[in-house]
């Protein structure tokens, strides 16, 4: 009996008393309402529910006269073992063994579906991250950001919703110009210019630029005009880096859906007004955009900015508020009701822009938009990249420390905490490593399989009700736990949970494995406790290889 199984149970019991009483809303509970814990104290049962604290006052009656109620009716369901009143009205609920146990062949027969559900299902997401400017390669903050993001995306599709991974390239403005000109420079053997940028890189890229084929032009891009020359060095060198960030991602295994670029939103295309253009006409069209000065602005303080924002100067220049006010409709013109950004911790200052843009677009900014800041990230003894000077590369971490232990242990704690990595911990092949920890058991559960084969212990018979050791019932209780946890990690958007129920489920995987022999010893014979110890062991290792793949994180076979 699986959790989903004990609510509806649970629902089946409490339906008929609702209605006994006509408690409206009451009798309009389902299945998703009622909420199961697992005791702390395992003494205390499988499961406790606090049902009837919750319906006591909207069906007229004490919450122990209801709670008595209600464990009299889960008494008499199969497959639960007992059922008890605590406290003011508290249920705790024991299972038999063989119910707790048929989770096992639940879960082997469901395999890479186990924690899959339908909690986001309906919900169509934009999930933006990462998108660094496509001037430098990417760093340790783009590190965290990458690893954070992806796991969140495959949290949302394991919970059924339909999602895109975007990457906005800011390929537009200063910056680009800044890059070119630098790049230009080092091409032509000149000192940086002011305000542009530096490091072995850009040599790098003035090289791969100057070896370039230019338009048939003979002796290269430096024989071309002054224009020509830094048009092609941008461009050129835009190129190349970005093809850098794209491969450093698939690298960190991150794929991208979407890499939409910043000019698509100025660019007029036959003539035709911009993105941009339409988005100014568009919020003018809410009602929420006046002139100043000379100047075309959206009035954001009606939705909670602290002020309100300009969108195009007096000089008909745009800002970059226009920008990601057309970014941001053109997501809702491509079918994504719902709109998730994921921004460094240098920009607290998007959150109430962002939403006010929402507002002003006709939009709920408690519903359709969603901006999560994730907190700076450092390594204990991590050199700067020699290519870049001031940064720490997301390339030279993923060579280091491995990609493996880096995507986990970003993963492994809340976005919005500051975090100090140990790397002499991550490169640690002992159980002080987390990650190195959860992947063993994993490892383990293949050893136990491997030579439970050997031995001529298959899963040929399953007995759940010969699951009786202390430890075989709380592997299961840990177990039962992953499907909701996934719905919970997915809602909250918060994959350190995974992480850390990956870790709870190893230690009770390695303390059942200290005590319970799938394999008999000596001579003694192969019995149906063995082969269902088997399915066991087999189900916890396709819950941990769930959980990592949740993390972006391999489940390797050996270690």
């Amino acid at each position: 009996m699986d959790p989903q199984q004990l609510s509806e149970a649970l629902l089946a019991v409490v339906a008929p008393l609702a209605e006994e009483r006509r408690a409206g809303s009451a009798a309009e509970l389902t299945a998703a309402d009622i909420v199961l814990e697992r005791p702390k104290n395992r003494d205390h049962g499988d499961w406790a529910s606090s049902l009837a604290l919750k319906l006591a006052k909207p069906l007229g009656v004490a919450p122990r006269e209801l709670a008595a109620q209600i464990a009299e009716g889960l008494g008499a369901v199969p497959g639960i073992a007992s059922v008890e009143v605590a406290g003011p009205g508290f249920i705790n609920i024991r299972l038999d063994a063989a119910a707790a146990g048929a989770l096992a062949k639940t879960i082997v027969e469901a395999g890479a579906a186990f924690g899959t559900n339908e909690s986001q299902r309906g919900n169509t997401i934009d999930l933006e991250f990462v998108s660094a400017n496509p001037t430098g390669p990417l760093h340790i903050g783009h590190t965290r950001w990458a690893a954070l993001g992806d796991a969140i995306a495959r949290l949302l599709v394991a919970s059924g919703a339909t999602l895109v991974r975007e990457f906005y390239i800011n390929d537009a403005g200063a910056q680009m110009q800044r890059f070119g000109r630098s790049v230009l420079a080092a091409v032509k053997g000149e000192d940086t210019p002011e305000g542009g940028y530096a490091g072995s890189y850009i040599q790098d890229l003035a090289e791969r630029v100057r070896a370039a084929e230019y338009e048939g032009v003979v002796g290269g891009i430096l024989q071309a005009e002054a224009d020509a020359q830094l048009a092609f060095a941008t461009e050129l060198a835009y190129t190349l880096q970005l093809g850098e960030i794209q491969a450093s991602l698939e690298a960190f295994n991150v794929h991208f859906d979407v890499w939409f670029s910043e000019r698509v939103l100025h660019a007029h295309v036959d003539g035709a007004p911009s993105l941009v253009d339409e988005a100014v006409e568009r919020l003018r069209a809410q009602g929420h955009v006046f002139e100043q000065d000379g100047a075309v602005w959206v009035r954001t303080t009606a939705f909670g900015d602290d002020k309100d924002r300009v969108i195009r100067r007096a000089n008909g220049e745009y800002t970059y508020f226009a920008a990601d006010a057309a970014y941001y409709l053109n997501k809702g013109d491509r079918g994504f009701a719902h709109k998730i950004y994921l921004l460094g911790a240098d920009h607290h200052g998007y959150v109430h822009r962002l939403k006010a843009l929402a507002g002003a677009a006709g939009d709920d900014p408690d519903k359709d938009i969603e901006v999560l800041i994730g907190q700076l990230v450092s390594v204990n003894g991590a050199r700067l990249s020699k290519r870049a000077g001031n940064i720490i590369e997301m390339d030279d971490l993923r060579e280091w420390l491995g990609t493996d232990a880096l995507r986990y242990s970003l993963a492994r704690f809340p976005a919005d905490s500051p975090l100090t990595l140990d790397p002499e911990l991550l490169r640690k092949r002992t159980n002080d490593n987390p990650v190195f920890y959860v992947q063993y058991a994993h490892a383990r559960t293949h050893n136990v399989a491997r030579n439970a084969a050997e031995a001529g212990v298959d899963r040929s018979e399953f007995a759940p009700e010969t699951l009786t050791h202390e430890t075989e019932s709380a592997l299961l209780g840990a177990l039962q736990e992953f499907p909701r946890l996934v719905a919970f990690a997915a809602d909250l958007r918060e994959p350190h949970r995974i992480a850390r129920y990956l870790e709870e489920l190893a230690g009770l995987y390695h303390r059942w494995y200290d005590s319970c022999r799938v394999i008999p010893l000596g001579d003694a014979p192969v019995e149906p406790v063995h082969r269902t110890r088997l399915w066991l062991n087999d189900a916890t290792g396709q819950v941990l290889r769930n959980g990592l793949d949740l993390l972006g994180v391999s489940a390797p076979e050996r270690m």
